[in-house]
């Protein structure tokens, strides 16, 4: 090695012990990080499986919103029931603004929201974590476990943890008044940094049944097929851009039914999303990835069944913009970046960067998850890869 911070990391990462094979973990204490819906989901979906759940939020706003509406109510496809919060005597989601308080005893720990929270739960996790904590990326896109490390490295953790990145939730939920509204997934890719450690994502199946276990972080990131299905239909005529969506006639009367995500994919958007996924696919086998799904599952996965059991809503602007953010951040531009070590061209992939940052103002691309900017400053596509593959690997 060249002595480089990141290959110290790389290297350090490599001497991480492995775990040996045998049954599922048993997380029977949770950390959720963060207020927003996605954190209330696994909050209530790890105390229906019979866990302790502590939820953290920095932010007295959703503390307060959730102590005042007395716990999560959950509906449609998945466990049906409202989980109580912060009640003596009985099962219920424990509330805190206090991290240290949140993490201190739990042995699974959940970082929820955008993928700039992510980032800042990981930096601010250095001094705290201890050995055998796993932490949760759902979904962690590209890089997203390799990034953490790298944040938890700068910021001088030496813990022997485990992070599993899964490109997913169990459930898509639209709120209303408090409420969660679930439709089920489909089989998401997962896999634990280091790799090896299969017991504890065998363990997270208790709270997430819809995980595919895949080789490496590797695989998992370039299995992640979300912005490619999901900002063309949200930045081609969707509702981050609601101006510039069909009109409904006057007379016609739409059925709530057919509102769902998958009805904003077009033959138009159908093409642009192929040439999307050949970019990733030709990437993703330069390193050594080449087990990809189809597109057409890519887009089932991401894009939810056309209407009824598994429909995925549309959400609403201020929701489409920030899916629109965090795609762009966590799953376009890492794709970006790894085909330009690789020397492959991938312009469809930049012109949906280039009209994501026009629609939100700001150059999300400069923010956005790279190789460079987690260390990687690779010369070559063999360095890239010998990098990485020590990293997700853990082995030498």
């Amino acid at each position: 090695m060249s002595g480089s911070p990141f290959e110290e990391f790389a290297d350090a990462m490599a001497s991480s012990p492995r775990a040996a094979p045998g049954t599922a973990r048993r997380f029977e204490r949770i950390a959720v990080l963060g207020g927003g819906k996605d954190a209330r989901l696994i909050a209530a979906l790890c105390l229906a499986a019979g866990a302790g759940v502590i939820l953290f939020s920095a932010y007295g706003a959703e503390l307060d919103a959730l102590r005042r509406n007395g716990g999560v109510t959950l509906r449609g496809e998945g466990p049906i029931g409202t989980f109580q919060v912060d009640r003596e005597g009985i099962p219920s989601i424990r509330t805190t603004a206090e991290l240290d308080t949140a993490i201190s005893q739990a042995d699974l720990i959940f970082l929820t929201g955008p993928v700039h929270k992510q980032r800042t739960y990981a930096m601010v996790l250095a001094d705290h974590l201890r050995d055998g904590q796993v932490l949760v990326l759902a979904p962690g896109r590209s890089l997203g476990a390799a990034e953490t490390a790298w944040l938890l490295r700068v910021g001088g953790c030496r813990a022997d943890y485990t992070i599993i990145e899964a490109q997913g939730l169990p459930y898509w939920t639209t709120e209303t008044g408090g409420t969660l509204t679930l439709a089920r997934t489909g089989h998401v890719a997962a896999a634990t940094l280091p790799a090896g450690r299969r017991d504890a994502l065998d363990g997270l199946a208790a709270f997430f049944p819809n995980l595919d276990p895949v080789a490496s972080t590797i695989h998992a990131g370039f299995h992640d097929a979300s912005a490619l299905v999901e900002l063309p239909a949200l930045l081609m005529g969707g509702p981050a851009l609601p101006d510039s969506r069909p009109a409904v006639p006057a007379e016609a009367k739409p059925l709530a039914e057919n509102a769902t995500f998958r009805s904003l994919i077009g033959e138009k958007h159908l093409k642009i999303i192929e040439r999307m996924a050949e970019e990733r696919r030709l990437v993703a086998s330069r390193f050594g990835v080449r087990d990809l799904p189809d597109t057409g599952s890519w887009i089932s996965t991401y894009a939810g069944a056309p209407r009824g059991d598994g429909a995925r809503r549309i959400p609403g602007q201020a929701e489409a913009l920030g899916i629109v953010r965090c795609g762009t951040i966590g799953s376009l531009t890492p794709l970006q970046s790894a085909a330009l070590i690789a020397g492959i061209a991938t312009p469809a992939t930049a012109a949906m960067i280039t009209l994501a940052s026009t629609v939100l103002d700001a150059d999300i691309e400069s923010a956005g998850r790279s190789l460079a900017s987690i260390g990687i400053n690779a010369s070559t596509i063999d360095d890239a890869r010998r990098i990485l593959d020590t990293i997700a690997g853990g082995s030498r």
